[in-house]
């Protein structure tokens, strides 16, 4: 079967110079493979492809307004990896990928890009050892504590940008 890399190769080489679509030729060479589409091929690639199959599907983004407040936060306190960050031009707002633990959260201080105090849910292995880790640091705004619902146990923390980061140990009839 022709790979996708192939596929898009195929479609470069025959689409330059010439009269044929790109979109043309990435068709012609779904057909070649057996497959009735593009997309069909697309698809198939994606469920192949092991690393896109552990990559995260959705990522959150959260507004903060100082990207050196923001990387405290969460790299120092939180324990996040910044992964990369990117501007435009030097005194333009920064955009950041930071993760912990293959949870991926996407950081902006750019206006449009997300409302402050947004939330989102991260699931953990082990909340309370989490949570330990954080209190030991004693920071001066910040305090988690846990609490214990019907789902599992939780503990909500606020950045300093107002967004809320529920870290969430579901129970064994939770989990899915």
């Amino acid at each position: 079967m022709i790979t996708i890399e192939e596929a898009k190769r195929l479609a470069r080489e025959l689409s330059t110079g010439t009269d044929i679509p790109h979109s043309k030729v990435l068709e012609a060479a779904a057909h070649a493979a057996g497959l009735r589409d593009w997309n069909t091929l697309a698809a198939l690639h994606h469920r192949q492809d092991p690393e896109r199959r552990s990559a995260p599907r959705v990522i959150p983004v959260l507004r903060v307004f100082d990207h050196a407040v923001a990387r405290a936060f969460y790299c120092d306190y939180l324990g996040f990896e910044w992964e990369w960050q990117h501007r435009f031009e030097p005194d333009l707002p920064v955009y950041a990928q930071v993760s912990l633990d293959g949870k991926v959260l996407h950081l902006t201080e750019h206006h449009g890009d997300a409302t402050p105090g947004g939330a989102v849910m991260l699931v953990v292995d082990d909340v309370a050892a989490y949570r330990d880790v954080l209190l030991a640091q004693r920071h001066p705004r910040s305090r988690p504590g846990l609490e214990s619902n019907d789902w599992g146990r939780t503990m909500l923390v606020i950045d300093p940008f107002g967004n809320r980061l529920q870290f969430w140990e579901p129970n064994a009839s939770s989990r899915s």
